[in-house]
């Protein structure tokens, strides 16, 4: 039994809390550029073009993490640090909650423009035509997706894979972000990181949603709508993992997601998730709490696993 990677895991989502991303400088900005150069030279519209852009680089990534790994074989607190720094590269955790904080404001406010220009950093919709209600939806859909995406999927291969884990869960995530969408010109070449972006999430997300459900009283949520709403909406959701978690938000704070939903390059009719009341400028508020709670719940949940998943190494 090794405690490195356990106190890594929370080194690392005390620092996200503290620390947040660098407004410049973020290793996986970085990563992004590199993903963009090499789509330069290898970009074809065909899978197998696809799968070797995301193949070469989340295998860099794990061959990265790889080499950190066997740096902490020095010892423990060689092998907690690293591990920190890999997990605060990888959360978003802190930057989702301003943003979200932020762009409730604002909703609150009635500053629509503003709102508006926010949903555009937070994620990939077309945000010009949504009014009040259009806003606060599409903002807790993503707080919804991303603790789950930047938060719960980070900690949870960090818990089983380390460093190696963690680095490659964050390439297949942002390449996901990058490429993964149907748009004319990634259809094909995108095919490979989104499936494996999904598979990658096919249990976190569900531990997401199942953390949502126990979390909600917390917010003064509902733990037994939030069960609700996810057994019976989030098969009918497009994404196999976002409907579990966005669900299962939608039941905890008994309101309605879904509709439709504007990419720019595509639109979305999405089945709605949950009953009662459209969302507002206070659920984006309360959302952001529950997905705060969520974290701070599946970053003592990891490290408390990592403590009996990991072995001392042998020397």
């Amino acid at each position: 039994m090794n405690t490195g990677r356990a106190v890594g895991l929370l080194l690392g989502v005390a620092a996200d809390a503290v620390l947040s991303d660098p407004e410049r400088g973020h290793p996986v900005a970085a990563f992004g550029g590199l993903a963009e150069r090499f789509e330069r030279v290898v970009y074809r519209r065909s899978r197998l073009a696809g799968a070797l852009h995301t193949g070469g680089l989340v295998g860099g990534a794990l061959v990265l993490g790889w080499v950190a790994e066997r740096v902490g074989r020095r010892g423990p607190a060689t092998r907690a640090v690293l591990t920190g720094v890999a997990t605060w590269t990888v959360l978003g955790g802190a930057s989702l909650g301003r943003e979200g904080t932020v762009l409730a404001r604002h909703l609150e406010a009635g500053e629509l423009e503003q709102a508006r220009a926010r949903l555009r950093g937070l994620c990939g919709r077309s945000a010009d035509r949504l009014d009040d209600q259009g806003l606060a939806r599409a903002t807790v859909e993503s707080v919804a997706e991303n603790t789950s995406d930047a938060v719960v999927a980070p900690l949870f291969w960090g818990t089983f894979g380390g460093v190696p884990g963690l680095l490659a869960y964050r390439a297949v995530n942002t390449l996901d972000a990058m490429v993964g969408h149907p748009s004319e010109r990634y259809r094909e070449f995108g095919w490979a990181a989104a499936r494996l972006d999904d598979l990658a999430n096919l249990v976190p997300a569900r531990l997401a949603a199942g953390l949502t459900a126990l979390c909600a009283p917390v917010v003064g949520g509902s733990a037994k709508g939030s069960w609700r709403a996810r057994r019976r909406d989030a098969a009918a959701h497009p994404s196999p993992n976002a409907g579990q978690v966005e669900a299962a938000f939608a039941g905890a704070l008994g309101i309605r997601l879904g509709g439709r939903t504007d990419y720019g390059h595509v639109v979305q009719h999405r089945p709605v998730l949950g009953e009662g009341r459209t969302a507002d400028g206070g659920d984006v508020t309360r959302g952001v709490e529950l997905s705060r709670v969520v974290g701070a719940v599946a970053g003592a949940l990891a490290a408390g696993v990592a403590v009996f998943v990991t072995r001392s190494p042998r020397r």
